[in-house]
């Protein structure tokens, strides 16, 4: 089988958000991670610039897209995923850890009982060490709790897309403080994404370019394990744990958080229409003061 498929990151700017296709070269099939859809907070409006971007690729490069995949229901950027199953056919996907997190938040959000928190809203649930395949590349889901309860890692032969657990090694690792996010879980599913092979390539969902440098996306193993501000040298539990949580302590909330939980917790469909066909979005008052 391939062990080295192509990816292609594709980055936004608003949310400091990276997005992913990845295909095998000689099968032509990929799939997409982690898509956004462009969300104007002023005016309340949402677009398809960034899935139009990757819709562009994947149709120049001849790539048959198989796959839709979600690492975890995202707090800074609305998913593309159900747009582009409508262009494309291909069935989305995540972790079956997404039924807690819908239940957390549809009680923060206090949404109406028949609201499902089964996650019907995807096409496949992916459990722990679950394998499938992108053409002839193997794909292996890690369960990687911590950011939030549901977050997966996709291990695609020798690339790894490990969303909001480790970011660039100079921005060292994702907060673990949102609801459901535990610093403990964080600091165990990073050590088990720093025993796969040192030369694996990663694949982060964010970056916030520290000191003006350049977007990117891409590090090592073996780079995180030498270079990672909040690992290297072998960082023990307790002192990530201290380190961990006292960044968080210092950090606002996303500025879309509100708005892009009750997007993505029903896999990136804005809410229904109300009687007057408009859709809104709900904003808990001081739930977070």
């Amino acid at each position: 089988m391939s062990a080295s498929p192509i990816v292609k990151g594709f980055w936004d700017e608003q949310t400091g958000s990276w997005q992913y296709v990845f295909h095998d070269p000689d099968t032509m099939q990929g799939a997409i991670v982690d898509p956004v859809l462009d969300f104007d907070p002023m005016a309340a409006s949402t677009g398809t610039t960034n899935a139009d971007e990757i819709l562009r690729y994947v149709r120049d490069a001849g790539i048959e897209i198989v796959w839709i995949l979600d690492t975890h229901p995202h707090a800074d950027h609305f998913s593309a995923g159900p747009y582009l199953k409508e262009k494309l056919g291909a069935p989305t996907a995540i972790g079956e850890k997404v039924v807690n997190v819908q239940k957390l938040w549809k009680d923060i959000y206090n949404l109406p009982d028949d609201f499902p928190t089964d996650g019907s809203q995807w096409d496949r649930l992916f459990a722990d060490g679950e394998e499938f395949a992108v053409g002839e590349v193997p794909v292996r889901v890690m369960f990687s709790p911590g950011h939030t309860m549901a977050s997966i890692t996709y291990v695609a032969g020798d690339a790894a897309f490990v969303h909001d657990t480790l970011m660039m090694p100079d921005s060292g690792t994702s907060r673990a403080d949102f609801p459901g996010g535990d610093s403990h879980a964080l600091y165990r599913s990073l050590q088990a994404i720093l025993a796969l092979p040192d030369d694996t390539r990663l694949f982060v969902g964010h970056d916030y370019r520290p000191n003006g440098r350049d977007a990117r996306c891409e590090a090592t193993v073996a780079e995180h394990k030498a270079e990672n501000i909040h690992l290297k040298g072998g960082a023990s539990e307790a002192d990530y744990v201290e380190t961990r949580d006292k960044r968080d302590a210092s950090l606002p909330l996303p500025k879309l958080m509100l708005a892009a939980l009750q997007v993505n917790i029903r896999g990136g469909r804005l809410p229904e229409a109300e009687n007057n066909g408009q859709s809104y979005l709900k904003i808990p008052l001081n739930r977070f003061a």
